[in-house]
């Protein structure tokens, strides 16, 4: 007697667009964690801030399938406008375009709101603190909760004064996430983005990653296998000792600026390079941003030392070569907004598989179980439940 043939695949959503339909074609952890928690995530309305780009037009097809709503924008100078049009296409509400800056962002992230959410997804916490302002004046009468992408985000939520009174799970929590999606995604999209962006050798270039967590972490390793001199600056000992052990020089700003030709910034903290910094960084150096908000280096201290600018490329992408009243030339990269965004095409897809997947299954978490209030992370047996896929297929 012959076999049972095996049952066909179900087939995947197309929207038509090339670059969202590839990446959806390399998503299967994704695909399969929406399809097994639909019933969570039917009738739910979610508002989401998120990079559009074609690893979230995957995802919002694929909840969409599942029966959600799906209002959406992005961060400022990271949108693909052809992806953010295909999803358009296909009836999705997307507010914004490539070239908003901070005021049209905050403008789409209300604009967002306005579907009354169940559930956010975020992405650095503009979604989350404006639902807390919404909240305050009387609106979101359904809102359940949220996720928060990010370290930023996760940092921010946590700083507040009070808890939010909704849980919000912080996918940057996840022992998965800081492992596949930080250390390997990350790293090899911003060095990819990097050399997009300058056409520059780094064999034998000195750089230097300001934070060694696992973004950092990952920026550095990459860095030094494609034979960058790679330096180290961090304050936590523990991060730092880790960071001598993968071979890296450990040092203080002070020390390592002045020697400094490639700057990484991945500390996800406000003014790491001020007016002392910015004074010891050497002739020629270039600087880009790793972490979520482009915050991280001074642009007030910056601006007060610059004589003149010249610009190079197009907003959101630029090269801005600013020559100092000493000087010195000092070239900043897309304004620090992160380079594996602006100047290539995010994390790589198997990376986002997994991000992406912890985010769904996240939400299913959020809408189905009594969590508590406030930032956490994802329950342990959702996270092992994804564990247990993603090794399932890495060894198919």
């Amino acid at each position: 007697m012959s076999a049972a043939p095996a049952p066909a695949a179900v087939p995947l959503p197309r929207l038509g667009h090339a670059g969202s339909d590839w990446a959806l074609r390399h998503m299967p952890l994704l695909a399969t964690t929406v399809r097994r928690h639909a019933a969570a995530l039917v009738g739910r309305r979610v508002a989401m801030c998120l990079h559009v780009e074609p690893k979230t037009a995957a995802l919002v097809a694929l909840l969409r399938e599942a029966g959600a709503e799906i209002t959406l924008t992005g961060s400022p100078g990271t949108t693909q406008d052809d992806t953010a049009d295909a999803l358009r296409a296909t009836g999705t509400t997307v507010h914004g375009r490539r070239g908003d800056g901070p005021a049209e962002h905050r403008r789409n992230i209300d604009r967002v709101l306005e579907c009354d959410p169940h559930l956010l997804l975020d992405n650095g916490g503009d979604l989350t603190v404006a639902a807390l302002a919404a909240l305050d004046g009387g609106g979101l009468h359904e809102l359940i909760g949220g996720t928060e992408e990010t370290t930023t985000g996760g940092l921010r939520i946590r700083e507040l004064p009070a808890p939010p009174p909704f849980p919000v799970v912080v996918i940057n929590d996840s022992r998965l996430k800081l492992l596949v999606e930080n250390e390997y995604g990350v790293g090899q999209s911003v060095v990819q983005g990097f050399m997009n962006a300058t056409n520059l050798m780094l064999p034998g270039s000195r750089a230097t990653v300001v934070g060694y967590g696992p973004c950092g972490l990952g920026t550095a390793r990459t860095l030094a296998r494609l034979g960058a001199r790679v330096a180290v600056a961090e304050t936590d000992p523990y991060r730092a000792l880790e960071a001598v052990m993968h071979g890296h020089e450990v040092g203080d700003l002070a020390t390592l600026l002045p020697r400094t030709r490639l700057l990484f910034l991945a500390t996800g903290h406000p003014g790491v390079i001020g007016a002392g910094e910015l004074d010891a960084l050497a002739d020629g150096a270039i600087i880009a941003g790793v972490g979520h908000q482009p915050w991280e280096l001074d642009s007030g201290a910056l601006a007060a030392r610059t004589a003149s600018v010249v610009r190079y490329g197009s907003a959101g992408d630029e090269r801005a070569v600013h020559r100092l009243h000493d000087g010195r030339e000092l070239t900043v990269l897309a304004g620090t907004r992160m380079i594996n965004l602006t100047a290539a095409k995010g994390n790589p897809i198997q990376a986002m598989d997994l991000g992406l997947t912890l985010q769904a299954r996240s939400l299913a978490a959020v809408a189905t179980l009594p969590l508590a209030p406030g930032a956490q992370p994802l329950p342990a047996e959702a996270d092992r439940e994804i564990a247990a896929d993603l090794l399932t297929h890495l060894t198919a």
